[in-house]
């Protein structure tokens, strides 16, 4: 151990380089000779590049000690694999996390710049698209702020999944070029390159013992290379790593095409090779589409599970170990191929028996859920999965085999529960059902609210559930309070902080502390005027954006989020048109402006779901147009959806929709957000709608619709959604108006496939259903909003309930029941640390070229 006299000069030098003086000194330097810029060829995005490399140097410091401490203690490690990380802006929030935020201002505020101004000078990472990747970016944020070791393995999408546009009503999708400028926070490691393989064969060859081996050979390979982001945790000096992979060709180029003129043919394998990292989710319809997503879920799958291995080496050679060493959280069924990837590469490169490789497999990987809807339960061609990737189909066979054995042996006579619980799905055409590989290669499955877990154990995992009622979970999810509080509302967090303290920051049911302050006049003064600065600066953002002026005395009503059926942003805009009716009959019968914003990205082949953006659009301008009914009710759609616009929006919010149909959501996040804010909830008995209402109170809950077990006794009686339509006036007019072209006259018929869903082809999603106890709930979030008072009473204790539903609640959860893992803090104290700041201590084999190299 050093001595404390060298630990003192480690830790003055470490204060020293924190006051305003070297900080300012450390912009500067990298203005001048990072960027290479003087006072005459500074631009705006130089000033932000030269902020953010002085934000990153502070976090390399802990970023290396960190990953000193994981290696000198042989820590457990957790390796989250995910197909997205929706990780928003990294300025703002890596310098909330270093604590340093009053000091960059002063900084900042003497070269008479703003830190708000430079923020909005950062493309936003175009790595995530919903929920699942802004869970797991929330999810990294608390691994880190925990102290546990981890690592997050992502794709680095050069285009991310797509900026969306509206011209003339219609999503639009054009590249979201996010790289354009480069990124300042990743670190491109050329030295940790591996090997991804495609198509080939399969052989047979004996070992040295006359044992069977299968090789996959005759294989197109492409190489992963990694990005490192580092992701520091909140006040406690770690800084945990993000690494995305890119996609490079093996060949970069074909000298004999180029020499022939064939200049396309030169570089047509590498752009190929490298489309596998070009964007998010390509479009699957096509077989093309469908074998590119194949490529990308292995390409991360394999590439990340080398890298695991390869790290476990430098500790460890016997394999058997893994699992004390390793534990690795599939995040969806995106990643599901790392199981039969660890499998062969233990038994072909490792040479372990199969049944020791598969229980080091299983205690290694776990599986978190996300949906239940069929259609979006991973499932792929078995003739596909074969000719991308022939090892890996035997392996599953096997795999398949051997578990089938298990299930006739404890359900003997059951054909059909085989059939049901086969990886295999038998039809016209054979299917790989990847969840069902995730179940069956994991030690414990997780469903992300209490819900939505029951539902996996009742339904449609229920056999899984009936033979290893042992592996299944639930971890509620939660967010950051970091990000979508502290950063995203830096009034309201400042009021809190102010009334209760700053331990919320790190123990969010420490908001339990405002409860008492919901009935104090004075506070909810201070809390109303939080919320209407919030809205002012939205209502700026708006008008910036060119889509109107909005009244901040309005009730602004929102719902944000990705556009799916199950998410009934159609119910929403069903009940706008039925405002706009009234208020067309009586004006006076809006008791309560109201601004509905939407904001959400459709897929680009979801034809119904960009039919409804088309509509909410339509709605927009036929309101906008008509001067009678504009100033008591209004539409804005902000486009391209993202965590910045989230930020802006959450915090202005006075109603949350949270509408989804009951029993297909299956945890939500925003919901926690707007709620975390203080807006009100309107909702269904859904996902964790429900945790949320018991947490804050049912009667601060605006509660409506069927639930679950209301669903599923209303479509197995036989549901008539014609029937609804006929029977309630306000309902048929909505529909009647949409149908005859009101909305759309230069297109009459543009919302039939729309209306067809909802009338002809059953409403699978119960939207008539729940239209008139909507409408019902809508009526009593009016009453409630006339009296200030109480709307903001009702708003303070909606935040104060809020304290189970941080992130850092579900991943100590994860820690303790399902990784096993505990926090290591980084040793300040390194023998290596030198008091000039430079740790890096040169090998002698680099110093002098004489000796022998390794």
């Amino acid at each position: 151990m050093p001595n404390n006299n060298h630990h003192y000069l480690l830790e003055n030098r470490k204060r020293e380089s924190l006051i305003p003086a070297n900080l300012r000194r450390l912009f500067l330097k990298h203005l001048e000779y990072t960027l290479g810029k003087d006072n005459f060829s500074i631009t705006r995005n130089d000033l932000f590049l030269a902020l953010a490399y002085s934000v990153r140097d502070l976090l390399v410091e802990r970023w290396r000690d960190t990953q000193q401490a994981y290696y000198d203690q042989d820590a457990k490690r957790v390796y989250y694999l995910s197909m997205e990380f929706m990780i928003g802006r990294s300025l703002v929030n890596s310098v909330i996390n270093l604590k340093l935020m009053d000091v960059w201002d002063e900084v900042l505020r003497e070269l008479k710049l703003d830190l708000g101004c430079m923020e909005e000078l950062e493309w936003e990472a175009g790595l995530g698209n919903g929920g699942l990747g802004r869970l797991a970016a929330c999810f990294l944020d608390s691994l880190a702020t925990m102290s546990i070791p981890a690592y997050g393995y992502g794709i680095r999408y050069e285009y991310g999944i797509f900026s969306q546009k509206i011209i003339d009503g219609m999503q639009i999708e054009i590249p979201d070029n996010w790289l354009r400028y480069g990124n300042p926070w990743e670190f491109c490691r050329n030295e940790h390159l591996h090997t991804v393989k495609f198509y080939g064969n399969v052989v047979s060859r004996k070992d040295e013992e006359e044992n069977e081996i299968r090789f996959w050979v005759d294989t197109e390979d492409v190489m992963a290379l990694a990005y490192d982001i580092p992701i520091p945790g909140y006040g406690n000096e770690v800084v945990n790593t993000m690494r995305l992979w890119s996609a490079k060709s093996t060949r970069e180029f074909d000298l004999h095409f180029f020499s022939e003129g064939k200049y396309v043919e030169a570089v047509e394998k590498k752009m190929l090779t490298e489309n596998i990292s070009k964007v998010l989710y390509p479009a699957d319809k096509v077989i093309e589409g469908k074998e590119l997503r194949i490529k990308q879920e292995y390409f991360l799958a394999s590439a990340s599970v080398q890298d695991i291995l390869y790290r476990f080496r430098k500790k460890h050679a016997d394999f058997s170990h893994l699992p004390d060493k390793v534990s690795i959280q599939l995040n969806d069924t995106h990643p599901s191929l790392a199981i039969p990837e660890l499998m062969r590469i233990l038994t072909t490169h490792e040479r372990m028996e199969w049944d020791d490789a598969w229980d080091v497999t299983v205690r290694t990987f776990s599986y978190t859920n996300h949906t239940i809807l069929p259609e979006a339960l991973e499932n792929w061609p078995v003739w596909m999965i074969g000719k991308i990737l022939p090892h890996h189909l035997e392996i599953i066979y096997r795999i398949n085999d051997i578990f089938l054995t298990e299930v006739m042996r404890r359900f003997p006579d059951d054909v059909q529960r085989l059939k049901r619980m086969s990886i295999f799905e038998e039809g016209a055409e054979k299917r790989v059902r990847m969840a069902h590989l995730c179940i069956i290669g994991s030690h414990a499955v997780n469903g992300v609210s209490r819900l939505h877990t029951d539902i996996l154990k009742k339904g449609i995992f229920r056999d899984f559930f009936e033979m290893y009622p042992d592996k299944f979970y639930n971890v509620t999810n939660g967010i950051t309070q970091r990000r979508w509080l502290k950063k995203a509302n830096p009034g309201l967090s400042d009021l809190i902080t102010r009334h209760i303290g700053d331990r919320w920051i790190l123990e969010l049911n420490e908001l339990e502390k405002l409860r008492p302050l919901a009935d104090d006049a004075e506070f909810r003064a201070l809390w109303q005027a939080a919320k209407k600065e919030n809205k002012s600066r939205l209502a700026r953002h708006i008008a910036e954006k060119k889509c109107g002026a909005v009244s901040t005395d309005s009730l602004f009503d929102c719902q944000i989020k990705r556009f799916h059926e199950y998410k009934r942003q159609v119910l929403n805009i069903l009940h706008v048109i039925t405002l706009y009716n009234r208020a067309k009959d009586s004006p006076t019968s809006i008791t309560v402006p109201r601004t509905f914003i939407f904001s959400g990205k459709a897929a680009p082949s979801y034809l119904l779901a960009k039919l409804v953006i088309a509509l909410i659009n339509a709605v927009s301008r036929t309101i906008e147009q008509d001067k009678a009914v504009k100033d008591l009710l209004r539409i804005v759609f902000l486009a391209n959806y993202s965590v910045t616009l989230a930020e802006r929006i959450i915090p202005a919010a006075d109603l949350s929709e949270q509408i989804s149909t009951a029993g297909t959501e299956a945890s939500g996040t925003g919901n926690m957000k707007f709620a975390l804010n203080g807006a009100l909830t309107i909702g269904t008995m859904d996902g964790a709608n429900i945790e949320i209402m018991d947490s804050i109170g049912r009667e601060n809950f605006f509660l409506f619709g069927l639930d679950a077990d209301g669903v599923a006794d209303l479509r197995a009686n036989g549901y008539n959604p014609r029937e609804i339509y006929n029977r309630l006036p306000e309902l048929k007019a909505a529909l009647d108006m949409i149908a005859a072209g009101f909305f759309s006259p230069e297109n009459p018929e543009m919302f039939r496939p729309l209306l067809d869903s909802l009338l002809n082809q059953g409403d699978p999603y119960l939207v008539l259903a729940d239209y008139e106890d909507y409408l019902r709930c809508q009526g009593e979030v009016e009453k409630v909003f006339l009296d200030r008072s109480e709307w903001t009473r009702r708003s303070i204790l909606s935040t104060a309930g809020m304290g189970r539903f941080s992130s850092d609640r579900a991943i100590a959860e994860y820690a303790r029941d399902i990784w096993k893992s505990t926090p290591v803090s980084p040793d300040r104290m390194r023998k290596d640390a030198d008091i000039d700041g430079l740790a890096c201590k040169l090998p002698d084999a680099f110093i002098n070229p004489s000796k022998e190299q390794d």
